[in-house]
């Protein structure tokens, strides 16, 4: 499991004075590219293969408050892939202080190039490495049909 931890800022905070929801999407985020680029899959890998990761959802689950003051540490687990690569599904946890964890986050996403627009299989050498990652007991091959769990569908205006 990776772990990265972070100083909840001032502008983390919401008119509650606790930590608001738009912190743990950055942490999550902050999380995952710093994992990524410690693996060695930078902004310059990305940009030379012309891909980029695309965000299908965040499902965020609030266990318990937490507050200005005190460092919290958010983990990521690959906790499913495709088998080409294409999709991905990452969960973070997050922890205060004292390691009690206050919060998950289920985050699911796919390759795009970034040229042409279009979803693609993960380039091999990303593959290879994240086929190593280790991978939770709970770990899911995802499929197409995965992406599409919540039947969620666009409804334009008329």
């Amino acid at each position: 499991m990776y772990l990265k931890d972070f100083e909840i800022r001032w502008n983390d905070i919401d008119a509650n004075r606790h930590l608001a929801n738009k912190a743990y999407i950055e942490y999550a985020a902050h999380t995952r590219m710093s994992f990524l680029t410690e693996k060695g899959f930078d902004r310059r890998l990305l940009g030379k293969l012309n891909i980029g990761p695309v965000v299908f959802y965040e499902h965020i689950y609030y266990f318990k408050e937490v507050f200005y003051g005190r460092p919290v540490r958010v983990s990521l687990e690959l906790s499913g892939m495709s088998e080409d690569g294409m999709f991905f599904e990452f969960r973070h946890n997050f922890y205060d202080y004292k390691g009690r964890n206050f919060a998950q986050c289920e985050m699911m996403g796919a390759w795009m190039d970034l040229g042409t627009r279009k979803l693609i299989p993960l380039p091999d050498e990303m593959r290879q490495f994240l086929d190593k990652v280790e991978h939770p007991a709970d770990f899911k091959v995802l499929t197409k049909e995965d992406t599409r769990r919540f039947n969620k569908k666009p409804v334009d205006l008329a």
